[in-house]
């Protein structure tokens, strides 16, 4: 009984205090969110920055890119219906790129050509 004497007596020094520190817009949890949230922010400061100049160095080398590659994958975006039949992409030793169909995935047979069968003659 005696130890928990100074526990209810610390209780109800810091009780008023708790309630005279609270701002009259800000609840206790609201203003510790705040702190808390600002201080990641001043935190991340440096690395968004370095982000930033990293954004300013690649953007005229990705808008190239965009304008070389745009035209030709959106070709191959307009022939390929649908995507979820292919394997992610593999990079070959000698650097060639392939996209493999997946094995439950059979190719399907192309639609019926419109031109005639050739002929042949015995």
């Amino acid at each position: 009984m005696k130890q928990l004497i100074p526990f209810a007596l610390a209780a109800t020094m810091f009780t008023p205090a708790a309630h005279a520190e609270e701002a009259p817009g800000l609840s206790l949890m609201e203003r510790g969110a705040q702190m808390f949230l600002e201080g990641i922010l001043k935190e991340m400061e440096p690395a968004v920055e370095d982000l930033q100049d990293l954004a300013d160095d690649m953007g005229p080398a990705l808008r190239q890119f965009a304008d070389d590659m745009g035209p030709k994958l959106s070709e191959l975006l307009d022939e390929v219906e649908d995507w979820s039949v292919y394997m992610p992409p593999e990079v070959l030793p000698n650097g060639d790129i392939i996209i493999r169909r997946k094995p439950d995935h059979p190719m399907t047979p192309p639609d019926a050509s419109t031109e005639p069968a050739p002929q042949i003659n015995l």
